[in-house]
């Protein structure tokens, strides 16, 4: 399989050009600190078995009681993705049988979600923007656990995960691109944080995605959104439990070069479950793709339809924090920030959070740069993120307002800020007592120039015809003042003083 996929959303293969069609599902569980039915506790860590209800472990006669906070927290997630909200839902039987199900179902909603139709825009690697259709959200109690590796022979249950509420995010198939996929589910995940409805963490498998990839001629998906006919659209499969941003892209790649391959030698796409393997780099086939009917379901007996109160609703939209688009237009329009600074800034709540706090009164553009730059490559070295920042906001904003009053060079900060990151102190501290303040008498310049000069005559000669080849004259001043020359002043003084 040696096709690639490139981010013009076509892929050469032997026969033509094809095209690469995505939607995903993406299941976010739900922040609360009780299941989505039963009381029992939800958390990360506890030994197996230790957080199960009668309710979680299907014992006879034990009847679910909907957890309200799930519900708001479902209908926030909708508001932030702009999306409808069904003010009457119902709970579905989905029926099948595994060890980690005790139930013997698992309690969904199929016919009527919670949250119905909406959209929402998202940031491609090259700045510009595409829009997503969310088909529908809605809640659902997630399964137990299998342990395979603790016994040669023998595979162990672990229900502490089960009836966990989980949120399913379903979206339409507008996504063209592993690089799209990626920033699709990055945006998710960014909403998602913003409103505190879900962690986010991928590694724990609070996030995951469920990714349908297909593949079909070029002009086909063109002819699919003029029509809505799906019959325009190759055969998908549907890789399930993918919980990376790099295994996303890895997958769906590996994906559609095998879907093509196999059109390209005259076979057919069997429409199955597959699961990714990263130590591999492949997809795997896990099942034959089911459908609604194979899984019996029906509504929820133990279960009345939900119904919700406009006023309900109104209310939790009225208190809706901040979300990144409506940050980042904010940031732009306040703080005059370009585009492409607002949109990383707000890829977290804490980032922007931080950036804003050290910024007050500062330049907004400079403050951006050591956020987003120094900053966050030394949280990125420590495994850190903004919120376990060891460096206060009004520490950044206090480098920057040294380098705006002339105190320190923008080189100096540099060290400033080691010694700062190094837990020396504040940066004004730094500066006195290590005795970093710029030099900016002119004359002590002036005179390192002359030295300079009268030490390299051929090399000040040759700046008449070159005159970039002062750069290393003002090296050079730097170096013999310890980096504490004004640059400015160093470089308008060896200007007057090679005729330039």
């Amino acid at each position: 399989m040696t096709d690639t996929i490139d981010t013009s959303n076509l892929i050469q293969g032997r026969t033509g050009a094809w095209e690469i069609v995505m939607g995903l599902e993406i299941h976010a569980q739900v922040a609360s600190k009780a299941k989505l039915f039963s009381g029992a506790a939800v958390g990360f860590g506890a030994g197996p078995n230790e957080q199960v209800s009668l309710i979680d472990a299907g014992f006879p006669g034990m009847l679910p009681t909907l957890n309200a906070h799930c519900v708001e927290q479902a209908v926030k997630t909708g508001l932030g993705l702009n999306a409808t909200i069904n003010k009457r839902s119902q709970f579905d039987r989905k029926n099948y049988f595994y060890p980690d199900l005790p139930q013997g179902y698992q309690i969904s909603q199929l016919y009527f979600p919670i949250v119905g139709e909406g959209v929402i825009e998202v940031e491609a690697e090259d700045g510009s923007f595409f829009n997503v259709g969310i088909e529908r959200l809605h809640l659902e109690q997630d399964a137990g656990k299998l342990i395979h590796d603790l016994s040669p022979t023998e595979s162990y249950v672990d229900l502490n995960r089960a009836g966990t509420a989980l949120m399913e995010i379903v979206s339409r198939p507008d996504i063209r691109s592993p690089e799209e996929a990626v920033a699709y589910v990055k945006k998710i995940r960014t909403i998602l944080i913003y409103l505190g409805t879900c962690d986010g963490d991928m590694e724990k498998g609070n996030l995951r995605a469920d990714v349908n990839v297909s593949v079909c001629r070029e002009g086909q998906y063109a002819k699919f959104k003029a029509t809505g006919d799906f019959s325009h659209l190759g055969t998908r499969c549907e890789i399930k439990n993918v919980n990376s941003f790099r295994f996303i892209s890895q997958a769906i790649n590996y994906e559609a070069r095998r879907q093509i391959e196999i059109l390209e030698d005259g076979g057919k796409i069997v429409q199955e479950t597959r699961l990714y393997d990263p130590t591999a780099g492949e997809t795997r086939s896990m099942r034959s793709k089911e459908e609604a009917n194979d899984y019996r379901y029906f509504p929820d007996p133990d279960l009345l339809p939900l119904e919700l109160e406009q006023a309900w609703i109104d209310a939790i939209k009225a208190n809706l924090p901040e979300l990144p688009d409506d940050k980042r237009r904010r940031l732009m329009a306040d703080y005059g920030l370009s585009q492409y600074d607002a949109v990383v800034l707000t890829s977290e709540q804490a980032k922007a959070d931080y950036f804003e706090e050290a910024a007050m009164g500062r330049d907004a553009k400079l403050v951006a740069n050591w956020v987003t730059n120094e900053l966050s490559a030394r949280l990125a070295a420590d495994g850190r993120d903004f919120s376990e920042s060891p460096l206060p906001a009004a520490h950044v904003g206090e480098l920057v307002a040294l380098i705006e009053e002339g105190v320190i060079s923008s080189k100096i900060a540099k060290e400033v800020f080691d010694h700062v990151w190094n837990g020396e102190g504040s940066p004004r501290a730094v500066v006195e007592a290590r005795g970093l303040v710029q030099v900016n008498d002119t004359g002590a310049i002036e005179k390192a120039v002359d030295e300079i000069i009268a030490a390299n005559p051929d090399k000040a000669a040759a700046v008449a015809e070159k005159p970039q080849a002062i750069g290393w004259f003002v090296g050079q001043v730097m170096k013999a003042t310890g980096g504490k020359a004004n640059p400015a002043a160093a470089n308008e003084i060896l200007k007057a003083k090679l005729g330039l």
